[in-house]
């Protein structure tokens, strides 16, 4: 494609300009979540008035819009947070060779670029997105204007490739291990809305050799070095303030697990600092805090930066971004949690064996969803082809401008 830089979401060429500094200062902007609809906790649901149950969820705080400019050479530039990607996805690659890609590659007349952090990565997720049982009744996790995207056919050439086996390669390791001690890497997957740990090799069963290295995507990105810093300070009223990005955290959670709907009235609810205007933080908020040099069972600290406090290192928090995720009449039962501990998953090991373990399946770090309502009792072995831990009551940390 070439000519004149298109935008996208409706934003004038000229804004390009004047966010390509966006990386040059001691600020930068962090990208919204797209996410524009309230819901109740089966679908989608009129916006809750003040005081309401379900009032404070992401759509009625709203982050600044996802907005892109298509230059016209095979690169995207984000307006919002100054970084410029390659729009092409490429074929799946291991994770080794994509960095190596990286460091070789050119696009757009330029050099210098690099394969993204999880951070950076993750500003890309449009929670305008669902994930369907289906492609058919899915609508993929990132702009799709702006970036090449497909689903993956349910044959191919991997066995038992599903539609959505369109995961993306971060540069982030993970600190830990997941499953029996497998090497892993952060990815985003833009099919299914979510974060986690990706084995760096072919899982195998336990006892045997490693299988060959694991493939996914790579989207590159350049320029902006400075998004995904953050400058913290504590306070003594309880508080800890980011100057970078410019927002306000309650330091400590509480101690207390809640339901999504009680998460959301605790933080309408909250005086803290000398303030009122707290709330529960969306989901590329609530992800900025995690420390990915950290992980509970390598630091015995939490995935979370050093200047806020947890009451129990193995914490999933809430955010008030709900995780489009089900047939349609249940894309909104549940919510985006971040895991701050391990992302824990039921297998069954060996398969077909009966004996089932809990283990750290996607990695301290990972963005998933727990249902917003109902009985852990209820789902004994988790939920999904992994299992993901249920726990339906989940802490909440509160933040303000």
């Amino acid at each position: 494609m070439t000519g004149a830089p298109m935008v996208h979401r409706g934003v004038v060429a000229l804004a390009v300009a004047a966010c390509l500094g966006c990386g040059g200062g001691d600020r930068w902007s962090l990208a919204g979540t797209g996410q524009r609809a309230c819901y109740g906790t089966s679908g989608p649901a009129a916006c809750p008035a003040p005081g309401a149950p379900l009032f404070g969820q992401d759509a009625q705080h709203p982050g600044p819009d996802l907005r892109y400019s298509d230059n016209g050479d095979g690169t995207v530039t984000d307006l919002v947070t100054g970084l410029t990607w390659t729009r092409a996805l490429g074929t799946k690659v291991t994770w080794e060779e994509a960095r190596a890609r990286a460091g070789t590659l050119r696009v757009g007349g330029r050099s210098g670029w690099r394969l993204p952090s999880i951070g950076e990565l993750y500003s890309l997720i449009d929670f305008g997105g669902a994930f369907g049982p289906t492609a058919d009744g899915s609508t993929p996790f990132i702009d799709t204007g702006a970036f090449e995207f497909a689903y993956a056919p349910d044959t191919g050439t991997l066995p038992g490739q599903r539609f959505f086996d369109v995961q993306v390669w971060s540069s982030t390791e993970y600190v830990g291990r997941i499953m029996h001690g497998d090497e892993a890497v952060f990815g985003v997957n833009f099919a299914d809305g979510r974060i986690k740990a990706y084995p760096v090799l072919q899982p195998s069963p336990p006892g045997q050799p490693p299988g060959p290295p694991a493939v996914m995507y790579a989207r590159f990105v350049a320029g902006n070095p400075a998004y995904g810093t953050a400058a913290y300070s504590a306070g003594a009223d309880g508080t800890v303030r980011d100057e970078v990005r410019r927002l306000t955290w309650q330091r400590a959670d509480d101690g207390v697990q809640r339901t999504w709907a009680d998460a959301l009235a605790y933080c309408e609810g909250l005086t803290l600092g000398g303030a009122d205007d707290w709330r529960l933080p969306n989901a590329k908020e609530l992800q900025s805090l995690v420390d990915y040099s950290r992980a509970p069972a390598v630091t015995g600290t939490a995935a979370i930066d050093p200047a806020f406090e947890v009451s129990n290192i193995e914490s999933y928090a809430w955010s008030s971004t709900t995780l489009p995720d089900g047939p349609p009449d249940h894309l909104g039962v549940r919510a985006v949690y971040v895991a701050f501990g391990r992302a824990l998953g039921w297998m069954e090991e060996p398969p077909g064996s009966g004996h089932w373990e809990l283990l750290d399946v996607h990695g301290a770090g990972a963005q998933r969803g727990d249902l917003k309502e109902g009985d852990p009792a209820d789902y004994p072995r988790g939920f999904g082809p992994q299992g993901d831990d249920v726990r339906v009551r989940n802490f909440a940390r509160c933040v303000r401008p």
